[in-house]
């Protein structure tokens, strides 16, 4: 019975030695199908990484200090009445622009017309008394002379004439407050400029220096623009302005259609604010065409001189990282390099290079999130054709960018 057991025993372990043999290449086999050279698309394989670049330049780029500034009126005057009467007229409409001089508001002048006729008659009759009582003080003067009449008497006479010349004179002030009370009956515009809402209306009562003004006028043509920028700027600023008028450039927000507008600067404030740091400026623009409003906020640029030789790139191109700025290069043999750089200043959707890269070198711009160094890229199938490594397309990057974090 032994002798029939042995041959069952190794029939049973026979399979397992056979797995244990195989199983050392099988699972070389599957190591090889995994390796980095074997995957296909991996990086640092044969496959390349589709991307967008742009070219540095080196070009004149304008050297601006750029602020949020806030739309003023350079004159804004509130109307009030100086008497007080029944509105009759208005001459204009709500938010109408108006001339200076332009009749704008109509009281009932009756009151004012007849005070001024009363004051006309009462220097009628002082004037009539005065005449009497001069020519009376000339007889008595003669009469005191001749030594007919007392001297308190003469006295009397002459201080009557003076009193009447002081009444007189009074009269004629009188009659000066009227007419002018006639002429605010008729209230005009005291400067150019577009009104506002209307306070009052036909058949009110005005009263003189009312607290509610009876409408604003806000001069919009030219206006101001101020704003702050951070005080070491004022050498700069105070240096260029001596040489040339300074360019000073406001626009609406990005997501605001409104047409950049341009003026100069025209004030500079005689102190720093020592709570921000920051002195206060204004710009003043021609805004002949209504671009700019009262109380709207806008991006401000100050142009102070022009750099003719700046190394700029996309601003696309810039990446962060622990170490610092970086951009990937793109090498005559198709494959990137990382680079450290230092930025100057930024224009716009441009950077000014401050060191790092040299003019005529290739950046990409867009698919930097599937790059390390020394990968092989190939321009993006939906760039534009002709454009190569100068150029982008706006599509492919707009896809790329919503599908990756800012930064590295």
């Amino acid at each position: 019975m032994v002798r029939y057991m042995r041959p069952i025993s190794l029939l049973i372990t026979l399979p397992f030695w056979l797995a244990a043999c195989s199983s050392p290449g099988a699972s070389s086999n599957v190591s090889a199908g995994n390796s980095p050279g074997g995957r296909a698309g991996g990086r640092g394989g044969g496959a390349t990484v589709p991307v967008v670049t742009a070219r540095v330049e080196q070009t004149a780029v304008p050297v601006v200090v750029a602020a949020v500034g806030a739309v003023e009126a350079i004159s804004s005057v509130q109307i009030r009445a100086q008497v007080t009467g029944q509105l009759s007229t208005i001459h204009f409409a709500e938010g109408q622009d108006v001339q200076a001089g332009q009749p704008l508001f109509s009281l009932d002048a009756r009151p004012f017309q007849a005070t001024l006729q009363q004051a006309e008659a009462v220097l009628a009759r002082d004037s009539a008394t005065l005449q009497n009582a001069l020519i009376q003080q000339s007889r008595s003067e003669t009469l005191f002379q001749r030594g007919l009449l007392p001297r308190d008497q003469y006295d009397s006479q002459r201080s009557s004439a003076t009193a009447l010349a002081a009444t007189v004179a009074a009269d004629k002030a009188a009659i000066e407050s009227a007419r002018l009370n006639v002429q605010y009956a008729e209230i005009k515009a005291p400067i150019s400029g577009r009104t506002g809402a209307l306070s009052a209306h036909v058949g009110d009562l005005v009263r003189a220096n009312d607290t509610a003004a009876l409408v604003v006028i806000n001069q919009v043509a030219p206006i101001y623009v101020t704003f702050s920028v951070p005080g070491r700027y004022l050498s700069d600023i105070r240096r260029y302005q001596a040489a040339k008028p300074l360019l000073v450039t406001a626009s609406g927000p990005a997501n605001v259609n409104v047409v950049a507008t341009r003026g100069v600067l025209s004030f500079i404030d005689n102190t720093l604010d020592a709570t921000t740091g920051t002195i206060r400026l204004k710009g003043t623009f021609p805004n002949g065409d209504r671009q700019l409003w009262p109380g709207a906020f806008v991006q401000v640029a100050i142009q102070l001189t022009t750099d003719p030789d700046a190394l700029v790139m996309p601003a696309t191109a810039l990446q962060v990282s622990q170490d610092g700025q970086f951009v990937y290069v793109v090498k005559s043999d198709r494959t990137v390099e990382m680079r450290t750089i230092k930025i100057e200043r930024q224009v716009g959707d441009r950077v000014v290079i401050a060191s790092g890269l040299l003019a005529g070198e290739v950046v990409v711009t867009d698919g930097q999130l599937r790059l390390t160094p020394g990968v092989s890229v190939s321009e993006r199938g939906d760039a534009a054709p002709g454009r190569g490594a100068s150029g982008r397309a706006g599509g492919s990057q707009a896809s790329d960018k919503s599908t990756r974090p800012t930064g590295r």
